[in-house]
């Protein structure tokens, strides 16, 4: 009785150092705010939210059942399907789930000032985020690890699941394209960074290899092998980049990185998953994991003041780095640290199919959710202790506030930004860089941000080498994103083909696993060509279209969700997920409306074509923007229609499932549960054979 009075003690105080924490960051005005304030809220608020509401929803709405035999264990085949430790499986869930959006999303949002990326990024992953990747973890478990697309034509009926199969993929083969060209460009002539990552291929290969061969089972002993090879990489990149001969070999353009991203993705959409996937995954989440703790460690240390203002003038759409006004952009902009449909595809792709226990989706749905939110805060913070004018200075374009150093300080300055041509050329000297003017993206002064923090906590002398470990940094968390997404999109198109023809839909149908790689590979592949030799920039007009799409996506795995609680009857606890989907709903239409038909070129697709083509027309451009005007005005049609189709896709779906629920509650017939039988575990603990 006494301990149970002690934990209720102990969660009240949680509670109440969150409610002081959220409401002084909300209610600070004028002053600058102690980043310590950020990580206490985050910490209390998902302490709470993992401890009552994710164990709420496990026990009461998903009914989780750890005697449950998972496809893993029941359709084990040594390639896609293999029960695999939880720990293992939390490190490949979490490093194919974190890519560049809990990077840069925060990162850009910072536009607005800290205070509106930050209260999304905590409300919306505890009662969204967390929420869509632990229901969809669970409703694949229970369906033999199925995609979400063919989930939900299984569940809600042939045109909604038609609608979301094809709307799903090619969502997906966008994203991976713009995750590709992110990792690109992060690697272009950095022998550093390129050699690291390449390194981390033949390690996880080797680490796999070991738990599988050499000393199977030994989670740990290989883990720490690992890591310490890791660690020698990071040095060893180090080490190439200063070399004159060994430098050259990993100093490269972006098209040969391209094409070896190409065919990194085919590899690691063939192979089988034990061999790099689910290794390489696993041990880039040391990284990953090691870096936002050391982060998180410097700034208690450091205990650093945001300098950016709770609330900027830019929430009325003025924004330098991307126009817009606040609702509904910073939801779309922040998109993955909050909620993030990509992560439904891994939830319903690679991660059921390794899971061992019914037990471990809390931890690995819910969890590893709320570590990438904390990733978010993290980005967040690194963005916003820069000061206001050195991150406007490194975010803004050119084409906004001029090429000339002395154009763009002039500009920022106007904007109340204090920053000057010196101050910003000792800070590319600190970072070893010739410019941070116009370094667009964000991932730059995420870069400066968490380098400055480190090199203030654990040395400023070093300050070039903790930049260029972010860059790295950020590069092989995109990577780790493209590879697992490559897989799922395989697993996404053997779905649909299997409509057609049984066979081709089977996971371990050679044939099928090399035809269906292929058409992905091609698929995302062909846009990231076009994106990195295009001089412009390219595949960059469609970044806008990443954060509606993905949202769309988080809408769509809902939707699905919402459908198949309602024909279990489970009607009253359908707000779980109901909720949360109307709200994306609401922000996702707005926000398409907008980018389609916005008069403002700075938003409106189509508005932003009809300009540029007139200017063509007239012959206002420069030569070198008039040789690839009729690409961008392509790119930006393409970007109007594809946003478009995605609006139908996701309506399409809304209708359905609604149609489907009122059948239900009506007492007509409906499609029936696509659930499969309950068989016993022959991996749970103390199980006695019959």
């Amino acid at each position: 009785m006494m301990n149970k009075n002690l934990k209720l003690i102990v969660w009240l105080l949680v509670g109440i150092v969150g409610a002081y924490a959220v409401a002084g960051i909300a209610l600070n005005r004028g002053e600058s705010i102690n980043a310590l304030w950020l990580i206490t809220a985050a910490v209390c608020v998902y302490a709470i939210a993992y401890r009552f509401y994710a164990a709420w929803i496990a026990a009461k709405v998903l009914v989780i059942d750890e005697t449950r035999a998972t496809p893993a264990e029941r359709l084990d085949n040594g390639r896609d399907f293999i029960p695999t430790n939880r720990w293992v499986v939390f490190g490949h869930h979490f490093a194919a789930i974190a890519g560049p959006g809990p990077l840069i999303g925060p990162t850009l949002a910072a536009q607005f000032g800290y205070l509106p990326g930050t209260l999304w990024i905590l409300i919306g992953a505890v009662l969204g985020g967390a929420v869509q990747d632990m229901v969809t973890l669970f409703f694949s478990t229970r369906r033999n690890g199925r995609s979400l697309g063919q989930m939900a034509r299984d569940e809600i009926g042939a045109v909604g699941g038609t609608a979301a199969l094809v709307g799903t993929f090619m969502i997906m083969i966008i994203l991976i394209a713009v995750l590709g060209l992110v990792v690109v460009n992060a690697m272009k002539h950095s022998p550093w960074a390129t050699s690291t990552v390449a390194a981390t291929i033949p390690i996880a290969m080797f680490v796999g290899i070991y738990m599988r061969n050499i000393r199977p089972g030994r989670v740990l002993e290989a883990s720490m092998i690992g890591v310490v090879l890791l660690l020698l990489s990071v040095w060893g990149g180090g080490w190439i980049n200063q070399h004159e001969t060994l430098r050259g070999l990993f100093d490269h353009d972006g098209l040969p990185l391209a094409y070896a991203i190409i065919v990194y993705g085919f590899a690691a959409a063939v192979l089988p998953v034990w061999l790099l996937l689910a290794p390489r995954d696993y041990l880039s989440t040391f990284m990953k994991l090691g870096t936002i703790i050391l982060l998180a460690v410097a700034i208690v240390i450091l205990q650093p003041e945001i300098h950016m203002p709770a609330v900027t003038q830019f929430i009325d759409g003025t924004g330098p780095i991307f126009g817009g006004k606040l609702f509904p952009f910073v939801f779309i902009t922040v998109a993955c640290g909050a909620i993030s449909g990509f992560h439904a595809l891994i939830a319903s792709g690679t991660t059921p199919k390794l899971l061992m226990n019914e037990r471990n989706i809390r931890m690995i749905g819910y969890g590893g959710m709320l570590l990438e939110s904390f990733v978010a805060i993290m980005a967040m913070i690194a963005a916003t202790v820069l000061e206001p004018g050195v991150f406007f200075a490194i975010n803004s374009p050119a084409g906004v506030v001029g090429k000339e150093a002395v154009d763009a300080v002039a500009k920022i300055n106007s904007w109340g930004f204090a920053v000057t041509v010196e101050q910003m050329e000792q800070l590319a000297r600190d970072m070893g860089e010739t410019t941070l003017f116009a370094r667009t993206g964000g991932a730059p002064s995420l870069a400066v941000g968490m380098a400055s923090i480190f090199g203030s906590a654990f040395g400023r002398h070093l300050l070039a080498l903790w930049y260029h470990f972010a860059i790295m940094f950020e590069a092989i968390f995109i990577l780790t994103t493209l590879d697992a997404g490559t897989r799922v999109g395989r697993f996404m198109l053997q779905d649909m083909l299997g409509n057609f023809h049984k066979k081709l839909g089977e996971t371990s149908y050679t044939p099928s696993v090399i035809l269906t790689s292929s058409i992905v590979v091609a698929g995302w592949g062909y846009f990231l060509y076009i994106g990195v030799i295009d001089p412009n920039g390219g595949v960059n007009i469609l970044w806008p279209l990443f954060g509606i799409a993905n949202q769309m996506l988080a809408a769509i795995a809902l939707c699905v969700a919402t459908g198949i609680l309602v024909k279990s009857g489970k009607l009253k606890y359908a707000w779980v997920t109901a909720l949360p989907l109307l709200w994306l709903v609401i922000i996702t239409t707005t926000a398409a409306y907008q980018k389609v038909f916005s008069t403002d070129i700075r938003v409106g697709f189509l508005a932003a074509a009809d300009d540029l083509a007139a200017k063509l027309y007239s012959g206002v451009l420069p030569p070198e923007k008039a040789a690839v005007a009729p690409q961008l005005i392509f790119n930006q049609h393409l970007d109007a229609y594809l946003t478009l189709f995605f609006v139908v896709v996701l309506w399409v779906v809304i209708i359905d499932m609604l149609r489907l629920c009122l059948r239900y509650l009506a007492g007509r017939p409906v499609r029936k549960l696509s659930e499969t039988p309950h068989e016993p575990s022959r991996l749970v603990e103390n199980w006695v054979r019959d």
